[in-house]
């Protein structure tokens, strides 16, 4: 079914959901949620009838950073009023950089910052961002405890939360460290899967060679495995 209205702004990226978060969660007119979620205004009724063809999970736009608490309640208190979408994170604009991480897990990013700025403070913003996939204005955020909602977050391994593997952690870990020059404690997670890591990391070199860029910060595997 067609929007009732011109798409003149982003659609949120899953507005169906977005609109049932919406419904559940605000009181929010059907039409200021059909216009932002750009979808029929008999569809939001569907979803609040419970008579869509699908009950979708909801979908909190608010912690997918794509409408701030501040537009909601502006629209709650004035049902002409039609929210506005917050511009969508970096990654999703990138053709290179921070790795691509699955919708479902994104939300859990600033636990898994937290977590690496309060037990390695020798890793760099820079290979923060390559090893999570987020931007520099993010930690800086979560940094400076700055982050809209800094209040919830709570520093969690990235490995536990799968946003990285373990092997990528620890040769970043080891690769700060070195250039820290801070001891590095070795619990054996190194070199149980020594192996496996020296052939993923000479594939990594080889296909950043071949493409003609390369990451001066990131570990080799003689500059990692280098007795000092």
């Amino acid at each position: 079914m067609a929007p009732n209205r011109p798409q003149t702004q982003a659609q949120p990226l899953m507005p169906h959901a977005t609109a049932t978060w919406l419904v559940d969660n605000t009181s929010l007119t059907f039409a200021q949620i059909a216009a932002f979620c750009q979808i029929h205004v008999l569809e939001v009724q569907a979803i609040a009838d419970g008579t869509a063809a699908a009950r979708l999970t909801p979908r909190d736009p608010v912690r997918a950073n794509e409408l701030s608490e501040a537009e909601i309640e502006k629209g709650q208190a004035d049902p002409s009023y039609r929210l506005k979408i917050t511009a969508g994170p970096a990654q999703v604009r990138r053709t290179s950089g921070p790795r691509y991480t699955p919708l479902a897990k994104r939300q859990d990013k600033p636990d898994g910052i937290a977590w690496i700025l309060r037990n390695h403070p020798e890793i760099t913003d820079g290979q923060i961002s390559k090893l999570i996939g987020t931007t520099r204005t993010t930690i800086e955020a979560i940094r400076n405890r700055e982050h809209w909602n800094i209040a919830n977050i709570v520093p969690k391994d990235p490995v536990t939360l799968g946003l990285c593997s373990q092997r990528e952690l620890d040769a970043l870990v080891a690769a700060a460290a070195r250039k820290a020059g801070v001891p590095l404690q070795d619990d054996g997670r190194l070199g149980a899967d020594r192996d496996a890591m020296l052939a993923e990391l000479k594939a990594e070199r080889q296909a950043e060679e071949s493409g003609g860029v390369r990451d001066q910060d990131e570990p080799t595997a003689e500059s990692l495995f280098r007795r000092p």
